[in-house]
């Protein structure tokens, strides 16, 4: 089997198995999920989700956040850690938002990687889940799993990631397939424990098979 062919199986199988996948972040506008994913960074997305409710009920659009003290940005985020690295960039990203693009986010994936705090898996999630464009979101979930299976052979670098999935992942099935990877790598591929290969759907054709990497 070629890696394109148990790509294709891995997909099929993934959707079988989590139909309704989505992003676990909760937002309902572009700048919301911006927020979050920097948030989320060493956090998890249910914590996330607590927080950043707080912060929106203070400052509830991009200009009202792009006006706010950084440490009363700070003050807010910090049960999520790093929390004056991640208020900074915040604070950064909705002044550039607010002053270049009058407080909508960019459908443009070099624009987005040109705002603070944005790196590539930050720029993919929101081309992705909020504009539906071709996009490969290399969390650790996706690196985890995507080395595990045998679809990447020992590529650790996200961006290396990324541009070997591109090869073998067809456009349209790049986010929703990172997705389900963080679906099955919560609940049944896991990183802290054994990974439950006896009720893996993946298990016939999934390269490690209960090898812990």
């Amino acid at each position: 089997m070629t890696k394109k062919q148990l790509a294709a199986e891995v997909i099929r199988r993934l959707k079988d198995e989590y139909p309704d996948a989505g992003c676990t972040l909760d937002y309902d506008d572009a700048w919301k999920l911006l927020v979050s994913v920097r948030l989320a960074a060493q956090c998890t997305d249910a914590r996330v989700n607590v927080v950043v409710e707080g912060l929106y009920e203070k400052y509830p659009d991009v200009a009202a956040l792009a006006a706010a003290d950084v440490d009363d940005i700070e003050a807010i985020v910090r049960p999520c850690g790093l929390g004056k690295s991640k208020a900074r960039d915040i604070s950064a990203c909705m002044k550039m938002l607010q002053e270049e693009y009058g407080g909508k986010v960019p459908d443009d994936f070099d624009a987005l990687l040109k705002l603070p705090g944005v790196g590539r898996k930050s720029a993919n999630l929101i081309m992705g889940d909020v504009f539906g464009k071709p996009a490969i979101v290399t969390d650790t979930h996706c690196i985890r799993l995507t080395n595990r299976i045998g679809l990447v052979d020992g590529i650790k670098e996200p961006k290396k990631v990324e541009m070997a999935l591109w090869k073998i992942i067809p456009p349209e099935e790049g986010s929703d397939f990172c997705h389900r990877l963080v679906y099955h790598g919560r609940e049944v591929c896991t990183a802290r424990t054994t990974p439950y290969c006896d009720r893996c759907c993946l298990k016939d054709i999934c390269k490690k098979k209960g090898v812990a990497i």
